[in-house]
């Protein structure tokens, strides 16, 4: 009798140091299942994509320049930037489209004496243009530097909030039409019956704004060269829509 109770504990023993080895180092086994537990709601995603080509374009540019005498600076920036800005209506942009970024003043120090002074100071002032005109924007960017600009930074093109919100609403029905398609799809597939529609989630990438073309031929030094030749191309709206149903 001790024998046999010896010879069980051994064979449970071996047992489990077979388990224990075959899930240590034994071949892994898959397993995959879905469930749906009654009461919850069954989810379905679908995404919706519209190319469109931007109707605006977005120029920084600016004027900078230092001097001894922080007035005679100022006076030189100031009048410089309504040259400026007065050629930039002429080019057809209007008034509410130009929009000041900045107007800096920095005192300039010598740094190099035995006590710091300050040697000059370094005013500057920025403006976004908003160019609807496409047509216009070579113009802006070739005769800019005519007028007092020294700072030009690259053509951004963008939505305008009409089309943006335009474009999103189309993106929007073609993501709830492929998440119904794929609903009723899967439904039919697994052999259930869906209810009605009881949440709706969207999400959208952050920033829709195509990349930027740099401002090209702009220095003093340049204005032989041909004007640039700048494309809009098009830009992409992604929208992921999520919509969850009863399940009878």
């Amino acid at each position: 009798m001790q024998e046999k109770s010896v010879s069980f504990i051994g064979s449970i023993i071996i047992f489990f140091v077979l388990l224990f080895v075959f899930a240590k180092w034994g071949p892994a086994i898959n397993f995959s299942s879905t469930t749906q537990t009654k009461g919850e709601p069954f989810i379905v995603q679908g995404e919706g994509k519209e190319a469109v080509a931007p109707d605006i374009a977005k120029i920084d540019i600016g004027i900078q320049e230092s001097g001894g005498s922080l007035k005679t600076v100022q006076d030189s920036v100031n009048k410089k930037s309504q040259d400026l800005v007065a050629q930039v209506k002429k080019l057809g942009v209007e008034p509410k489209d130009i929009k000041t970024i900045s107007y800096s003043v920095y005192p300039q120090y010598d740094y190099t004496a035995p006590t710091q002074r300050i040697t000059g100071y370094q005013v500057s002032i920025s403006y976004e243009i908003t160019v609807r005109d496409f047509t216009k924007i070579n113009d802006l960017i070739s005769s800019v530097t005519d007028f007092g600009a020294n700072m030009v930074g690259g053509v951004n093109f963008d939505l305008s909030d009409d089309l943006k919100n335009k474009t999103l609403q189309t993106a929007r029905e073609e993501a709830v039409s492929e998440a119904k398609s794929k609903a009723e799809g899967l439904a039919k597939a697994a052999g259930i019956t869906l209810g009605k529609i009881i949440n709706v989630s969207e999400s959208t990438p952050s920033n829709i704004r195509p990349l930027a073309v740099p401002a090209v031929g702009l220095g003093a030094a340049e204005k032989s060269v041909a004007q640039p030749d700048v494309q809009p191309g098009t830009t992409e709206v992604d929208v992921t829509i999520s919509l969850s149903y009863e399940v009878r």
